[in-house]
């Protein structure tokens, strides 16, 4: 009764009404896109797209986008791309998704192009918002502000991809890293045409995390207003696609704590990977082999991820039931110390695998934990971290 009980409750939350809306009807249909002069990088494509106007002003996104070679006849799926705080497009990535047969397309949400470092990126004639990744209070229209432009951008880009021959409108993924995955919980909820959506750090709740003391800063109504229209905590119980959500055990931003509540607020089948050891970069975060085998797993019929279906804690054992394979390696990941959860020494103790079922006895000084199950392919999946002091 317990794993059932604990089992509802992670699918459990209130999906109501979106805090904003946008749309769809609008940015569902491609929008026109124009060359991006002096641009090249090798197999992939630079252009610009039609956006949403800002401060009454025409806008164009620029982007990379790619298709890999396929039969004729074939369409492939396809894969938005949407960088963090500090990035840009990036034609690697969209090169590494070409190399595993999906079209994908990378785009620059903070008005500048692909050139130079965070900072000194150029912008162009026709730059929307460009405090990509800004905390602060809201000032104008919500239609002005920084997220409400990414998060269309990210359905715009969906319909471009969508709308290119030879990719397969009906098999098109999500992932976004960082301040990316922030707003993939969010175009997650928006734009129901995704297949799926996998998040890379980012989580709700931020005004409990590294941003608390811009938070603290603001008058009290002014940070209650910013976290009701933005914040992923309001939009993740809305998601009815399914997820792969993947951190850092000690991510020196989206804490695990905080983490694990975004993910129990969150609507449809999810799966949970934590990754002892991940850093936090854009290249660390399109790094883990679980993101590209869980698009297969959805879209070109490749083996599932292990995926834990309830979990619970009876006493001082930690227990998790699992489906699709068996594990190959359990381990309780658990620390003593949770003061500063981006600095958290994590130890492991190997857990019992019996069926379909893990057990293992928590340490008496155990302030946190978490259950790592590993396939034969080395992949993790894991159950939500849980607090215990």
């Amino acid at each position: 009764m317990m794993f059932a009980l604990l089992s509802m409750c992670c699918a459990a939350g209130d999906a109501g009404v979106l805090p904003v809306q946008w749309d769809m009807a609008r940015l569902s249909q491609p929008p026109a896109t124009y060359p991006a002069e002096g641009f090249a990088a090798e197999g992939v494509r630079a252009l610009f797209y039609d956006a949403l106007p800002f401060e009454n002003k025409p806008t164009r996104v620029f982007a990379w986008m790619g298709i890999p070679d396929h039969p004729e006849g074939e369409r492939v799926p396809g894969m938005v791309l949407v960088h963090g705080g500090g990035g840009t497009a990036y034609d690697e990535w969209v090169r590494i998704w070409n190399a595993r047969g999906y079209a994908a397309i990378a785009m620059d949400l903070d008005g500048t192009v692909p050139q130079g470092e965070h900072g000194s990126r150029p912008t162009h004639e026709f730059s929307g918002p460009t405090s990509f990744g800004g905390v602060t209070p809201m000032d104008g229209a919500k239609e002005d502000f920084w997220a409400y432009h990414a998060v269309a951008d990210i359905a715009l880009a969906h319909s471009l991809l969508a709308s290119q021959a030879g990719v397969d409108p009906g098999r098109i993924g999500l992932t976004g890293i960082s301040w990316g995955g922030f707003l993939t919980h969010i175009a997650a909820a928006v734009d129901t045409r995704f297949q799926f959506a996998i998040p890379v750090y980012g989580c709700g709740f931020i005004n409990e995390i590294s941003w608390k003391p811009v938070f603290d800063a603001m008058p009290p109504e002014k940070a209650g207003e910013w976290i009701r229209l933005w914040d992923p905590s309001q939009y993740v119980a809305a998601i009815t696609i399914p997820t792969l959500w993947v951190n850092a055990a000690s991510d020196p931003h989206y804490y695990l704590g905080v983490y694990g509540r975004t993910y129990l607020r969150a609507g449809g089948t999810k799966t949970l990977s934590v990754q002892p050891g991940l850093g936090h970069s854009h290249q660390d975060g399109w790094a883990p082999k679980e993101i590209y085998a869980y698009a297969d797993s959805k879209f070109k019929g490749g083996e599932p991820l292990i995926r834990i279906v309830a979990e619970a804690e009876e006493g001082d054992t930690a227990m998790a039931i699992f489906e699709n394979g068996t594990p190959v390696k359990a381990d309780l990941v658990w620390t003593r110390d949770i003061s500063d959860w981006s600095a958290c020494a994590w130890e492991l103790v190997p857990a019992t695998v019996q069926d379909n079922r893990v057990a293992v006895e928590l340490p008496g000084d155990c302030a946190a934990y978490f259950i790592n199950l590993t396939d034969s392919r080395g992949l993790i999946t894991s159950t939500v971290c849980r607090s215990r002091k």
